[in-house]
């Protein structure tokens, strides 16, 4: 193959008539051949490779799509192994677009490699094939804890234990995984083949992951240092406490938190018929924000049999979700509303949700964001029907572990103040990820966990 191609080698896709029926994976992925010919296109940089710059956890891009290219795909897994413990997630979840693949240089002429379908393809690969990164051959003694099973969690859990550290995350969920097991739906992100493999590859690192414990009320951080024996701890709890806009009608049977209504469909298998978790499969739906939450929750609706609406209070360039999502949702019939916001919810006489009465609006000047301020128009109110509505308005952390761990200072959104990198005001212990930042992607709660685990590791040795 020519290494001057200017075209993506097309990636197969279901179709979107039958896929908007289906909670099955919308992306099929490159095979073998395709990986190749799509890895022929990367010029392979030799001196400074910019896509490197736009990853958050520094995967050495270049030489991993060599190794594809020659068909060495173990090799491949090796060179991607060493800086991400999530590679199957990150080749379908990452923003690739606004990162590395924004920074190809191939992507000045023509298109930019795909590197997060090739990344994919090697991380499914070592799936299919059995490969497995190895585990240190002995520890080092020194004990950590990691709160919280996210892509945060175990990234700083995977790291540390390549270094010999006695790990174990504590997870309040029945479930590992965090925003991979109770957010992001089955369609973008398997949970049984890909989200459970990359957690059982970071157990067979040596981390052990216990369930059901909530920090703050199971056990204490000073519990777990002063009585258990952990001589550093690292915060990777998320932000599950959703927003609300304040409008009237929004404690309306039938108004849910985006949160709720993708817990109970990935976490709880709602959409399944064998599974008895309780759902409101609505006929129509509208869903308030414009996030890739947001694209989640109504593709869900849809999936389940719901006229869907996402009503957005800025334009289709100011959409925070990823351009990949919202073609796929337009494609799938769901309807967007932009430059519209909602101003009431409206109910029938038994409390239910009847409608939704919303404002249109016209962008501004630019605002803190750097986006466009929206502005409400007068007098151009309107109704949109509707049984059900999910608010997607974003997260904060919930501030248990604040509020249970003398010394553990928070800035005025409850989120844990930590410095660059990742130190709290309380010694030994680390926080990163949405816990810190708020609602951010899972590839920077990915890069937080690294900063964790290696400033845990820098403390630990010099103490």
């Amino acid at each position: 193959m020519a290494k001057d191609v200017l075209k993506k080698v097309p990636v197969r896709e279901q179709d979107p008539k039958v896929r908007a029926t289906n909670f099955d994976e919308v992306c099929l992925g490159y095979n073998q051949e395709e990986a190749m010919e799509e890895a022929a296109r990367c010029i392979k940089c030799k001196k400074n490779a910019q896509c490197m710059t736009g990853c958050p956890v520094s995967i050495n891009i270049p030489a991993f799509i060599g190794e594809v290219e020659k068909g060495n795909f173990k090799e491949a897994a090796e060179i991607i192994a060493q800086s991400s413990a999530l590679p199957a997630v990150c080749g379908r979840v990452c923003p690739q677009e606004s990162q590395c693949e924004g920074k190809c240089i191939r992507g000045k002429k023509g298109e930019p490699i795909s590197i997060g379908k090739l990344e994919r393809f090697v991380a499914d690969w070592s799936r299919e094939n059995g490969f497995v990164p190895a585990a240190p051959e002995k520890t080092n003694g020194k004990k950590v804890a990691v709160i919280g099973a996210g892509p945060a969690g175990l990234t700083c859990a995977g790291d540390l234990a390549k270094l010999g550290y006695e790990v174990t995350i504590f997870e309040a969920l029945h479930e590992p995984g965090g925003v991979l097991t109770y957010g992001i739906p089955e369609f973008r992100l398997p949970k049984q083949t890909v989200v459970k493999t990359e957690i059982e590859n970071v157990r067979k690192l040596g981390v052990k992951i216990e369930t059901n414990v909530i920090i703050g009320k199971s056990v204490t951080i000073d519990e777990l240092m002063d009585q258990e024996g952990f001589q550093a701890v690292f915060i990777g709890s998320g932000a599950g406490l959703p927003k609300f806009m304040g409008i009237p009608g929004e404690n309306a049977n039938g108004v849910f938190s985006a949160n709720e209504f993708l817990t109970r469909n990935n976490l709880m298998k709602a959409f399944r018929d064998d599974y008895d978790t309780p759902i409101s499969r609505g006929k129509k739906v509208v869903v308030v924000g414009g996030g890739n939450v947001a694209m989640d929750a109504a593709r869900t609706a849809l999936r389940l049999g719901a006229e869907t609406h996402i009503v957005y209070r800025r334009s289709e360039a100011e959409l925070p979700a990823r351009v990949e999502e919202v073609h796929h949702a337009k494609e799938e019939g769901i309807i967007f509303d932009l430059l519209t916001n909602p101003v009431e919810i409206l109910t029938d006489e038994n409390g239910w949700v009847k409608g939704v009465v919303v404002r249109k609006m016209e962008l501004g000047e630019p605002d803190a964001s750097g986006r466009r301020r929206p502005v409400e128009v007068p007098g151009s109110d309107f109704e949109i029907e509707a049984d059900t509505v999910i608010m997607s308005l974003g997260t904060s952390p919930n501030p248990l572990i604040s509020s249970t761990t003398e010394g553990l200072e928070t800035n005025k959104w409850k989120c844990i103040t930590a410095d660059d990198k990742g130190q709290t005001s309380r010694e030994g212990v680390f926080a990163g990820g949405d816990a810190v930042t708020g609602a951010a992607t899972v590839i920077l709660a990915m890069e937080a966990g690294k900063t964790g685990a290696k400033s845990i590791h820098e403390y630990l040795s010099n103490k």
